[in-house]
């Protein structure tokens, strides 16, 4: 057989099949293109010139992953439609004298011309798009890019490879279905009937008991550090869950309606019912596939679009101050070394602010001690092996942040009056619960709680750690210096020691402050150079730290998740929208042989068309329902989360969640009402005909 004949006719199983085509190919274009540009941003030396562009281009390398192994799935089982609705064609290619090695060169070239198209389109979409992509990225940092346009060879290499693999697996696949199947069963592959689909009731109740333990996780974990690591397990399990609830449950729960006779038994019920258990069986993965991505849709974009916009909150969350010095102590100085340490340093920041014309505004100065313990009722242990109920399994859930500080620093500074006696301390417990009414401290003593603090100083670390904290104003340094001394005991050299803080708010601009924290970073690295000259001085310098310094990095963090969670929430939408459009059609192809057979025995055309609408409606819909309900349960731990690790606003978060919900609700209406059309020409236009 000619090569040209191959050639004719995989073009022309292309054009007489375009209704099934086209769409894969814009797909897989659109897959190329978005690839592309990620990777085109993710490795351009360029973009990495731009304030924040390095931090933008990790997390754009993060999301180039992410695309990667969703294009394979995607196409992948795409592609498998497009084969099951060709297999009769090709078995009468078989029939007519082909053998299966013509199909198969028929397929391989078909497979050629797809991804040559898509491929080289993807790209030169991803080019002539690159610079909208670099710009838009360029204004969520806050910086500008360049006008001109350039071509990356790396990203153009990388995305070219990558597809081109994929397109060999799909090949490869479509070669093993042709050699397994045999000619009869290629030309009666659409006309093969089906058993009844029976009740999995283990699959059933597997899947409740999966959601039950992923829903219990999200609704009652409370320690954000707990919450970071139990997430990723309560997302396993909602995937398995909604998979086997779909796949299973489903059909389980239509043949449970199906034993109520006074329900089934009527004209609408009967059809629905007999129509949805065939239709669960086969396209239940279909439905669960398009519920994991419309939750993935509103999760992470809801999720990166609060965090954008609450960037300035977190600032300011993180930063209370313009500028946070931070002082290192050892126990070898005595107090009259850390007051002279103190001094020093204030006085080299006082003549830093001089020389700018500035004033350190609304100053505070302080003391505090900050380790790690866990915790056991009213006890906390540095060493977790001496705390009793604690083992490896459950050490996090009793993590605690511990920060001491005396009574005068916090009465200074919070404008208060408290009064303590020796032994007596004040509890600040944040994000937790402390009952009782003293407390102990592994190698270093025992207070009674005098009463519980609704406010606490916060100089911006304490806002950074994820685990819940306690905070202990006692009375004098004397306990201050037997926490250190138990801390201390227990790690050794590795043990925390007391720090001095001293931060001041600055009302010149952000590049002034800058420049100001910098050269007071210089002075301080310079002072501890040659103050270690001197061994007796024990000066351990300090570090600087400011909230115009830090912008540049948020703005970084919080735009490049806001900007990749906008371009994979596109990229899992055409991934829906694909799933969506394939499913109407195949479901389409089947109701049609079913209503016909329901027509000769005397199913009116109106009654087919409420049952076929109200089964559309019950089936298109589902799976964004669930998603919703998914994406309710879950927002209790995915706010926990944020709002500990990357300091997000709640109330932020909320509207972000809603507004998106809307959104996505009204795009997936609209989808509905384009592929449902598709669907009913389908089965409408063989009853009309019959």
């Amino acid at each position: 057989m000619k090569s040209g004949l191959y050639l004719k006719l995989s073009v022309n199983g292309i054009k007489k099949n375009k209704k099934l085509y086209l769409p894969y190919l814009i797909t897989c274009i659109c897959m190329v293109m978005m690839f592309y540009l990620i990777d085109y941003l993710a490795v351009s030396p360029q973009f990495a010139q731009i304030k924040g562009g390095d931090t933008m281009q990790m997390i754009l390398g993060f999301g180039s992953g992410v695309i990667s192994i969703f294009s394979l799935i995607l196409l992948y089982y795409t592609n498998s439609f497009l084969i099951r609705r060709r297999q009769r064609e090709f078995g009468l290619y078989h029939i007519l004298g082909m053998g299966k090695i013509d199909l198969v060169k028929i397929m391989v070239l078909e497979n050629l011309i797809i991804s040559v198209l898509t491929i080289a389109g993807g790209i030169v979409g991803g080019i002539l798009f690159s610079k909208l992509g670099e710009l838009l990225a360029a204004k969520i940092l806050g910086s500008n890019a360049g006008l001109s346009m350039k071509i990356s060879v790396p990203a153009l290499v990388a995305t070219a490879l990558l597809f081109l693999v994929i397109f060999a697996l799909i090949m490869l696949r479509m070669i093993v279905s042709v050699y397994r199947l045999k000619p009869v069963e290629l030309l009666k592959s659409e006309k093969t009937g089906e058993k009844p689909p029976k009740a999995n009731w283990i699959f059933a109740v597997l899947g409740l008991l999966l959601l039950g333990v992923a829903y219990y996780l999200s609704l009652t974990i409370k320690d954000p550090l707990v919450a970071m690591i139990w997430f990723m397990v309560a997302v396993v399990l909602v995937i398995l869950a909604t998979y086997l609830l779909f796949i299973a449950g489903s059909v389980t729960f239509c043949k449970i309606m199906q034993k109520k006779k006074g329900y089934y038994y009527k004209t609408n019920h009967f059809i629905s019912l007999s129509s949805m258990i065939y239709r669960m069986k086969r396209n239940g993965a279909g439905l669960a596939s398009i519920c994991i991505l419309s939750t993935m849709v509103l999760v992470m974009v809801s999720s990166t679009t609060s965090l954008y916009l609450s960037m300035e909150h977190g600032l300011n969350l993180r930063y209370p101050k313009s500028v946070q010095i931070e002082m290192y102590t050892k126990p070898e100085q005595t107090e009259e070394m850390k007051e002279n340490q103190n001094g020093q340093i204030i006085e080299l920041v006082q003549k830093v602010l001089k020389e700018h014309n500035q004033t350190a505004e609304n100053p505070e100065n302080y003391r505090m001690l900050t380790v790690s313990g866990i915790v056991s009722k009213n006890e906390i242990y540095f060493n977790p092996e001496n705390a009793p109920g604690v083992n490896e399994v459950n050490t996090f859930d009793h993590l605690k942040m511990f920060y001491a500080l005396p009574l005068e620093a916090y009465n200074r500074i919070m404008g208060t009056n408290l009064e303590l006696a020796p032994g007596e301390a004040y509890l600040y417990a944040k994000d937790s619960d402390f009952p009782y009414d003293q407390i102990t401290v592994e190698n270093s003593g025992t207070w009674s709680i005098k009463g519980h603090l609704d406010k606490m100083i916060s100089n911006g670390n304490n806002m950074a750690n994820m685990n819940s904290s306690f905070y202990l104003v006692v009375s004098g340094l004397e306990d201050i210096k037997a926490l250190e001394e138990g801390n201390v005991s227990v790690y050794g050299v590795n043990g925390s020691y007391e720090k001095w803080y001293y931060n001041f708010d600055l009302s010149c601009g952000d590049e002034e402050q800058i420049q100001i924290q910098n050269e007071i970073d210089k002075k301080i690295n310079a002072l501890a150079e040659q103050e270690s000259e001197e061994s007796d001085t024990l000066f351990f310098g300090a570090s600087t730290d400011s909230r115009a310094a830090s912008r540049a990095d948020y703005q970084a963090l919080y735009g490049g998740l806001f900007f990749l969670g906008i371009l994979l929430g596109v990229v899992f939408i055409l991934g829906m929208v694909l799933i969506i459009y394939y499913k109407q059609m195949s479901e389409g192809y089947e109701d049609q042989k079913r209503f016909e057979i329901l027509a000769k025995v005397g199913l009116t055309e109106k009654e087919a068309k409420r049952s076929i609408k109200r089964q559309v409606m019950i089936l298109f819909f589902l799976p964004v329902a669930v998603a919703m309900l998914h994406i309710i349960v879950a927002s209790k731990i995915i706010c926990l989360f944020l709002k500990k690790v990357l300091i997000m606003d709640m109330f932020t978060f909320g509207m972000s969640l809603l507004v998106v919900c809307i959104i996505f609700f009204i795009v997936y209406a609209l989808v509905y009402k384009v592929t449902s059309h598709k669907y009913y020409q389908i089965v409408y236009g063989r009853m009309r005909d019959r």
